[in-house]
């Protein structure tokens, strides 16, 4: 039975920090995902953030607020020019991402970015060729890996209980970013978004995807597809049903989101669900049943960060560790749903006077899902 990576003991703690230094990084990108790793590093004891970048000189404010002590600069090549800068964090658009690897790379830097690797499959691939051929250590944000949830269900599922793995089925329907809120460089939300599930549901299986179909529809009449169902099988014979989309109750006068992942055995079955606060696990197997409640853990990036910094500091990669590989087969599998969609009937609900509804109510919500503007009332 394979054992979820738990965090290390003091002890550990303690010898990779006698034996050596903290590592020091350089984020790029103080976006909504920026600071939100950004807080993480700064927390972390493994790094110590010596640059912060941005080209607009007006976030050197909510760089000092998070990390005091750091440099902020508007020029990223202070952090690849600086032999003392160890690793990079990469969190600009996606059409600058390969350029910034393909840099950091070529400077000696370990890598820390947030996916798509690129804002295209050919620089994707190129991306993968270029990590494959360094003794880099470099990750991407795929963060469902590291959560407590899915590697509970995969122990859960390698234990025999639920006899020999068959369906996969994973949801995640919210109120989240709407069309031309923040999607240009990173694609439709079932490739922004939903990238995440089509990775996650691949590391269930432990195989790579066989066959595919999608079903999708265009919300508020915008150009792209902004809920997307597929389902096919995987080459084990594994079949999964991935839905996704930010469409659910958009203008509802109370949100609410449904987000989902099943593993349904020959014998039996696990299951998650979660409110963003408060994730549940159900398993249900041949001799065990049990419920495992616990914080849901937002985007798991504290984990991962604490991954990252162990890999550098030993040398030693843990295979929880995503890699720019598994980003390129995520990113690429999103395209063809979203490709193969466009051929089976592609129909339009919903209004652009809704649209416009929705981004005025986001825009000036205090609290919300995936808000990208925070104001007061």
């Amino acid at each position: 039975m394979q054992k979820m990576q738990n965090a290390p003991t003091e002890a550990g703690h303690t010898s990779i920090k006698q034996a050596m230094q903290r590592i020091k990084i350089g984020i790029i990108g103080l976006g909504r995902m920026g600071c939100k790793h950004l807080r993480e590093f700064a927390a972390c004891e493994y790094w110590d953030v010596k640059y912060t970048c941005d080209i607009n000189p007006e976030k050197i404010t909510s760089s000092q607020e998070i990390a005091p002590d750091a440099i902020f600069t508007t020029d990223e090549h202070d952090i690849f020019n600086d032999p003392e800068v160890q690793c990079v964090g990469l969190f600009t658009l996606a059409d600058t991402r390969a350029t910034h690897i393909e840099k950091a790379l070529k400077t000696g830097k370990h890598i820390y970015c947030e996916k798509p690797i690129a804002d295209n499959l050919q620089d994707e691939w190129k991306i993968v060729q270029l990590e494959e051929s360094t003794n880099k250590i470099c990750t991407v944000n795929l963060f469902l890996r590291n959560s407590w949830y899915a590697a509970t269900m995969k122990d859960f599922a390698l234990s025999g209980e639920i006899g020999e793995l068959a369906i996969i089925r994973i949801c995640h329907m919210a109120p989240g970013l709407s069309p031309g809120e923040g999607h240009e460089y990173e694609g439709p939300s079932f490739h922004d978004c939903g990238m995440h599930y089509i990775d996650i549901c691949r590391w269930f299986a432990d195989s790579e995807y066989k066959t595919g179909h999608a079903q999708a529809v265009r919300m508020w009449n915008y150009k792209d597809p902004w809920w997307l169902q597929c389902h096919g099988t995987f080459e084990n014979g594994i079949v999964y049903d991935v839905t996704q989309g930010f469409v659910y109750g958009q203008l509802a006068k109370d949100q609410t989101h449904n987000s989902y992942m099943e593993l349904i055995g020959s014998k039996g079955f696990v299951r998650m669900k979660h409110d963003f606060k408060t994730a549940v696990v159900e398993m249900h197997g041949e001799h065990i049943t049990d419920r495992i409640e616990k914080a849901y853990g937002d985007k798991n990036i504290d984990r991962l960060c604490q991954l990252m910094g162990e890999a550098i500091l030993t040398g030693k990669r843990p295979n929880s560790l995503p890699r720019f590989r598994d980003a390129a087969i995520a990113s690429e599998y999103a395209w063809k749903m979203l490709d193969d969609a466009t051929h089976n009937d592609l129909p339009s609900k919903g209004t652009p006077l809704e649209l416009e509804q929705i981004h005025y109510r986001r825009a000036h919500a205090a609290n919300g899902y995936g808000l990208l503007k925070h104001s007061k009332h």
